[in-house]
């Protein structure tokens, strides 16, 4: 057996991004098509920022399924009209896989959804650790005034499904502006839920 060799990483908090790492994968706002609830207020942004990064991450790829990926996710701040900037959202491909968020700087929300449509969220400010179970569908929020930084971690095996959220017409709940500077969640409208069939399929993959 060849062991590995110890490794260590900085995150750049002003960049938000991890040095050194192997791998880049860019989200713009014209990639979030379907995402915000108000068409028009989206494609006005697209017609100025269409080309803008919405979101990086930075990490650290692994092929060994033992091994674990570490990596930095960089949010813009923003809102499409009260609907506050976030990622596509996903819950891993082996759903049982955990993952880990630390928070770097800026204020954000994990919106997290369980395969049968329970709703949960995590704040996570500088220094805050967010876990996220096995078998939860999670997006990362930016409700604050400047870019959300997060350091994260999960199994290199885990892979990730994002159908599952597009299947259903989103998540089950949205992050908007409460109207006082903080932020609420409310029903997405479009919401359709997962067939049972669908959600004894997710919770099924124990691997």
């Amino acid at each position: 057996m060849i062991l590995f060799e110890p490794g260590v990483c900085q995150v750049d908090v002003a960049t938000g991004q991890l040095k050194g790492a192997t791998n880049r994968y860019v989200k713009t706002f014209r990639d979030l098509a379907g995402l915000y609830r108000d068409e028009s207020a989206y494609q006005a942004l697209i017609a100025t920022r269409g080309d803008d990064v919405a979101y990086e991450v930075t990490d650290y790829p692994s092929a060994n399924g033992g091994d674990i990926i570490i990596g930095v996710t960089r949010m813009e701040p923003g809102k499409i009209g009260d609907e506050y900037f976030m990622t596509r959202g996903h819950i891993h491909a082996r759903p049982n896989r955990p993952e880990m968020y630390y928070g770097e700087a800026g204020v954000g929300v994990m919106l997290l959804e369980s395969p049968h449509g329970e709703i949960r969220t995590i704040e996570i400010r500088a220094r805050t650790m967010c876990y996220v179970p096995p078998f939860w569908i999670h997006r990362s929020v930016n409700v604050g005034l400047e870019p959300l930084v997060m350091t994260f971690s999960y199994p290199a095996d885990a892979g990730q499904d994002y159908d599952v959220i597009a299947k259903a017409g989103g998540m089950r709940s949205r992050i908007v502006d409460d109207g006082n500077g903080g932020w609420t969640t409310v029903d997405n409208a479009g919401y359709s839920g997962r067939h049972p069939s669908l959600v004894e399929d997710i919770m099924s993959r124990v691997d």
